[in-house]
C-alpha cells in the first residue's frame, strides 16, 4: 500500500549550519492492512519522512507510490484515500464536536450527502456522542484526541498516519486510544503507519521500522526484534561505568555496551546469565549500585542499534 524506494532528502545550507541529509536512499515497503511503527532518534529523519508522506515536503530524490498513486505527480489522488493525525492538535477548540466535523468533510466536497451518516459512524466507539455541542476547549485530552482520530475516520481511508498521536495522553487514556486504533485497524483493514518514540505502543504492531541519520537500520516483527538481541541480558548499574566497563572487558572477557549509568550485557543465554550475574557480583560487589537479569524488550533493541534510548526518541526536525 506505501511503497517507498531510494527517497533522499537534503536540507540545505543556511548561515548557521550546513547542508545535511535528512534522509539517504531510504526504501520501506507497509502492505496493504499492516499496522507498522516508525521509531527513530532525535534527527533520524521520521519527521521528515512524515512530513513528505503527508504532501507537506518534496524530497529531494526517490519515489513513493501510496494506493497504487506516485504521491509527487498526483498528490489529490493519494489525499483522497489517507487521513492523517499530527501530532500537535489540528482542531479548533473554539468551534464545537459538531463544527469541527462538518468543516472537515465540507473540505472534501463530496460527502456533503452523506455528512450525517458518516460522523454517526465516525464517532460511534467515542465518548462525543453525546457532546456534539461541546466546545473541545472543554474537552480532556483524550477526548479532543478521539475526536481527532475521528475527523480522520469520517472520509473513510484508505491509510492512516500518525506523529506520536497518545503525546500528551495519561496512560488510561493512551491505552484507550491504542485500543480503539487497533480495533478500528483491523475491523477497516486500514492501512496504519505511526511514529512513535514509546515502545510499549508498539508491542501489537505487524512491523517496527527503526532508524538512525537518515537510513533504515530495522524492519521487523516485534518478537523477531527482541531474538536479535538473546533470550537475556545482565543489566549493571556501577559506581564508575567507565572503569566497570574497562574490568569487565579485561577480567571476563564479555564486552557491554553502555548507556548512561547502565552497563548491559547481552545475548545471554537463560542457563548462562544467572552464572554471569554471580561472576561479576563476587568480582565486583562493592563497586555494583544495582544489578539484575532482564529480557529484551524492544526499547532494548532500540539501545541496540541506535546507542540511545527511548528518552533521546522524540524528534524535532
Amino acid at each position: 500500500m506505501i511503497r517507498i524506494h531510494d527517497l533522499t532528502h537534503i536540507y540545505p545550507a543556511t548561515r548557521r549550519q550546513p547542508s545535511r541529509f535528512a534522509l539517504s536512499h531510504f526504501d520501506l515497503n507497509v502492505g496493504a492492512g499492516e499496522f507498522c511503527i516508525l521509531s527513530g532518534p532525535n534527527g533520524s529523519g521520521k519527521s521528515t519522512l512524515f512530513r513528505i508522506l503527508c504532501g507537506l515536503l518534496l524530497p529531494s530524490a526517490g519515489s513513493i507510490i501510496i494506493g497504487g498513486h506516485d504521491l509527487m505527480r498526483v498528490p489529490r489522488m493519494v489525499r483522497r484515500i489517507m487521513g492523517v493525525v499530527f501530532q500537535s492538535p489540528a482542531v479548533d477548540k473554539h468551534l464545537t464536536v459538531s463544527e469541527n466535523m462538518t468543516i472537515h468533510a465540507a473540505l472534501y466536497g463530496s460527502l456533503e450527502d452523506s455528512v450525517g451518516q458518516r460522523m454517526a459512524e465516525a464517532l460511534e466507539w467515542t465518548e462525543l456522542k453525546n457532546r456534539l455541542h461541546q466546545r473541545v476547549e472543554t474537552l480532556s485530552g483524550g477526548l479532543a484526541r478521539q475526536l481527532e482520530l475521528a475527523k480522520c475516520l469520517l472520509t473513510r481511508p484508505q491509510i492512516l498516519l500518525l506523529d506520536e498521536p497518545t503525546t500528551g495522553l495519561d496512560p488510561a487514556s493512551r491505552r484507550n486510544f491504542l485500543d480503539v486504533l487497533k480495533s478500528l485497524q483491523r475491523e477497516r483493514g486500514m492501512t496504519v503507519l505511526m511514529t512513535t518514540h514509546i515502545f510499549s505502543e508498539a508491542e501489537e504492531a505487524d512491523r517496527v521500522v527503526i532508524m538512525k541519520d537518515g537510513e533504515l537500520l530495522a524492519c521487523d516483527s516485534p518478537q523477531r526484534l527482541r531474538n536479535r538481541m538473546g533470550r537475556e541480558m545482565v543489566v549493571v548499574v556501577p559506581n564508575d561505568p567507565e572503569a566497570m566497563a574497562t574490568a569487565l572487558t579485561e577480567d571476563l572477557g564479555v564486552q557491554p555496551l553502555r548507556f548512561g549509568d547502565e552497563l548491559r550485557l547481552e545475548g545471554v543465554e537463560p542457563q548462562d546469565s544467572l552464572p554471569l550475574l554471580e561472576a561479576v557480583l563476587s568480582r565486583y560487589r562493592p563497586e555494583i549500585r544495582s544489578i539484575a537479569i532482564k529480557q529484551a524488550a524492544l526499547e532494548d533493541v532500540f539501545i541496540h542499534m541506535t546507542g540511545g534510548g527511548a528518552k533521546d526518541a522524540e524528534e524535532t526536525s
